[in-house]
């Protein structure tokens, strides 16, 4: 990166704010990796964005701000501070707790909020993830699943009451409070929502790129088929994928 930032042209221009998006694109990337179980491509997405924090030291040191060896005191100075369990005479029965622990210490540094923590930026479904554990780990959250699943009942119950009455504004308000009580059921149920979307995001593509290339076998437009003439290529695509 010293090469870099001397020699290259590009490399030389580049900024905290103009490596963002690049960062974000990389992490997304890197997690596609993760879900394909690629191994070989998660190494190479773990360097891409091993890359983006040597860059954003860099830039950093450059200002004098901080370097790359402060990045890793501070993240180590941080772990040993949250793991009293470890490095102090805490203890703890279960992940639970020590999650609960977690946001206690996180207030005591002076956050005002356990939300704080939450970027604003994040994937709405990814955010209400996190929103969900956090308030869970100061002791605001449900005893059991069961609970969960009324609630999603519930809210369910209302979207159809809202979707009577024709109310758009209503109607999304109540879409929302569904798809946020699901999210929170999913915690209980131990699945990652946001990982079980996209699972089935891809099974969706790899279902439909098949109908169509199913449907161009057969010298057909999918735009010329009805809707049971596609069914029988997407029926077959489940057994092609099982």
């Amino acid at each position: 990166m010293d090469d870099l930032r001397e020699k290259c042209p590009w490399d030389q221009k580049q900024t905290l704010e103009s490596l963002r998006h690049l960062t974000i694109e990389e992490t997304y990337e890197l997690a596609d990796a993760i879900l394909d179980n690629d191994l070989p491509e998660i190494k190479k997405e773990l360097g891409d964005l091993f890359l983006h924090i040597i860059f954003y030291a860099k830039i950093a040191s450059e200002q004098k701000a901080f370097d790359i060896a402060d990045v890793a005191n501070a993240i180590s100075d941080k772990l040993i501070h949250r793991h009293p369990h470890i490095y102090g005479d805490v203890n703890v029965e279960d992940e639970e707790e020590v999650k609960r622990n977690w946001e206690q210490l996180k207030l005591k540094e002076g956050k005002k909020s356990v939300l704080e923590g939450v970027p604003k930026s994040l994937p709405a479904v990814v955010k209400a993830s996190r929103i969900q554990e956090k308030v869970a780990g100061v002791g605001f959250d449900w005893e059991q699943p069961e609970q969960v699943w009324e609630k999603v009942q519930e809210e369910l119950s209302e979207l159809n009451e809202e979707i009577k009455a024709g109310s758009k504004e209503n109607i999304e308000k109540e879409y929302g409070d569904v798809l946020f009580s699901m999210i929170n059921y999913a915690r209980f149920i131990n699945v990652n929502p946001e990982n079980a979307l996209e699972k089935t995001n891809k099974k969706f593509i790899n279902r439909f790129q098949y109908l169509e290339t199913q449907a161009k076998k057969a010298g057909k437009e999918l735009s010329d088929m009805s809707l049971t003439e596609m069914d029988v290529f997407w029926e077959k695509s489940k057994e092609f994928f099982k």
